[in-house]
């Protein structure tokens, strides 16, 4: 599980990177969308690992509380160029 949300979180900015690198919003968009998922397996493999009891509860909180607030953040990223 630990390499799991390794592969995921790593995969969340490298495709913000990758996407970005393009000089194109469209393709930006497509990028930051995956980067979106990405955080959104990360939240899932938290919720995973609380209902297995293999993290504590305030650690689930913490962790999938950062990967969903990413995951809006890029969300509400991804609209403001879909408006520019």
């Amino acid at each position: 599980m630990k390499d799991q949300i390794r592969a995921a979180a790593s995969s969340i900015s490298n495709n913000i990177a990758e996407g970005f690198e393009y000089g194109n919003n469209k393709i930006f968009i497509r990028y930051l969308t995956y980067s979106k998922g990405s955080s959104g397996e990360v939240f899932n493999q938290f919720t995973i690992l609380n209902k297995a009891n293999m993290i504590d509860e305030a650690s689930y909180l913490y962790f999938s509380g950062k990967a969903l607030q990413l995951s809006k953040k890029i969300g509400g990223f991804i609209q403001y160029l879909k408006r520019t």
